[in-house]
């Protein structure tokens, strides 16, 4: 069984913590682990597992790849999606290779950022599908609904099991979409519907079939795409012009909804796609107050409320049913009954080109991490942290000098035709034109300042000679 995990939703509904250059599948919501390091640990315990393919924006493979390394020693394959064609051909690029690797393997498909709270059930629920999945059924997992949601697909199971299977095991009636919520009251009280829960596990062979029936474009694009790919580092980059052909379709409209072969297995584990701040507050463990707190915060006389505090405290007094997201640059207040609205703000602030909806104040890079500090019309000073062993690329700027001041560790500086270490307490200049590298030699992070001046200092003002991580 090969875990397929699908990395690249962008889940602006969670802003502003969530932003597209770091979404929420690499935020730790729900404890120390990020949600694709808990989608992966809560695989620990199925038999004959393995090693995971994760696809995934070309903008993440670094986190990713950092993710993987931080939870597990298996080396998985990371598949770059160039450009997003949602999950139709992504599993149809997961089959082709799993197949090209002679292995008609079972794909457990999962996305990286849902919560399950109920291990031992989602794992009880993976093995009751699977001797349908080996004898060729597209097996889906259907959620227990606990309440008529309007926000997640439904799924109408048949009246009665496959006798050729389990007692657990049921054909597939019909997919419904999104209902409005009486329509989802009558779903819920029927006891024959299930919410959609994105998760399946079939054999390769088996979903390249019905996807050869159905949707023989997306298999043609996936298999010239892999065909054409290119290893770059510990990565597969898909070909570009063959993915972006594909069409944009999801499994379930490609093949799910038509093929004569679906099946679900119904899974009651506590699970949410924590699609929104609402959501996220409902698995999230409470006070007596209803209220889900996480940083340094105050509460007085607060219910039902979730509060975020990542960079300052924060005080909330006398307010129920909110949201409270403090992050070092933006700040969110908004009551639940209207989170959905936080779409709208990102609308806004793409509209406006603000900075905010793509990336944090503090950025990850390969080599480690930048926070920036200050900024004025000429001048930008910087908090960079490079990894034990990292190097920033050989590099130049047009219009901006740099001062490097180091807090912590040992750097190994190339400052034009010179090359020397600069620790604790020391400082170099490096002018405007000058080609540069900043090295960590050392076993500890290497902490150091810097100030930018001059007239321009956008991060595209950036010639690179030389980089480790294969960045043009």
């Amino acid at each position: 069984m090969i875990p397929v995990i699908l990395s690249g939703g962008s889940g602006t509904r969670l802003w502003p913590l969530s932003r597209a250059k770091k979404p929420k599948q690499f935020l730790p919501l729900l404890n120390d682990k990020s949600m694709l390091q808990n989608t992966l640990l809560r695989l620990k315990g199925l038999p004959d597992l393995a090693a995971p393919m994760v696809i995934c924006n070309e903008d993440h493979r670094f986190m990713v790849a950092e993710q993987l390394r931080e939870v597990s020693n298996q080396q998985a394959d990371i598949i770059l999606e160039p450009v997003g064609r949602n999950t139709a051909p992504a599993i149809a690029v997961a089959a082709l290779k799993a197949l090209a690797d002679n292995q008609d393997a079972l794909l457990l498909v999962l996305a990286a950022d849902h919560a399950i709270r109920d291990i031992p059930a989602f794992h009880r629920a993976i093995e009751l599908a699977t001797p349908a999945a080996q004898q060729g059924k597209l097996v889906t997992f259907g959620i227990v609904p606990s309440c008529a949601h309007t926000g997640y697909g439904y799924i109408r199971k048949a009246e009665h099991a496959d006798a050729a299977l389990t007692a657990e095991v049921f054909a597939v009636a019909e997919f419904c979409e999104k209902p409005d919520l009486a329509t989802a009251t009558s779903f819920v009280n029927s006891g024959q519907y299930y919410w959609n829960s994105g998760m399946f596990l079939f054999k390769a062979s088996s979903l390249l079939a019905e996807l050869q029936q159905f949707a023989p474009e997306i298999v043609h694009c996936a298999e010239l795409a892999l065909q054409q790919a290119n290893s770059d580092l510990d990565f597969i980059r898909l070909n570009k012009d063959a993915f972006a052909n594909s069409p944009s379709d999801s499994i379930d409209y490609a093949v799910m909804e038509k093929s004569a072969n679906a099946a679900m297995v119904a899974l009651d584990a506590g699970w949410s796609d924590v699609g929104s701040w609402d959501a996220l507050w409902e698995v999230m463990a409470k006070d007596e107050q209803g209220n889900a707190c996480r940083g340094d915060v105050l509460l007085e006389q607060c219910n039902n409320s979730y509060i975020n505090a990542e960079e300052r405290l924060v005080a909330v007094i006398g307010l129920n049913d909110v949201v409270v997201v403090e992050t070092k640059d933006a700040v969110l207040v908004a009551s639940k009954a209207h989170i959905q609205g936080v779409k709208n703000i990102v609308a806004k602030l793409q509209s406006y080109g603000r900075t905010e909806v793509d990336l944090h104040r503090e950025v990850f890079r390969p080599w480690g991490k930048y926070d920036s500090v200050d900024n004025g019309t000429r001048y930008q000073v910087k908090h960079i942290t490079v990894k034990p062993g990292a190097k920033l690329s050989v590099q130049m700027h047009h219009h901006r000098a740099e001062h490097w001041v180091v807090v912590s560790g040992s750097a190994l500086v190339r400052n034009g035709e010179k090359e020397f270490l600069v620790t604790e307490n020391e400082s170099t200049f490096i002018p405007v034109g000058t080609v540069h590298s900043l090295e960590n030699p050392g076993k500890i992070p290497l902490e150091l300042i810097e100030v930018q001046s001059g007239s321009y200092l956008g991060e595209d003002d950036i010639i690179r000679f030389e980089d480790k991580y294969g960045r043009n």
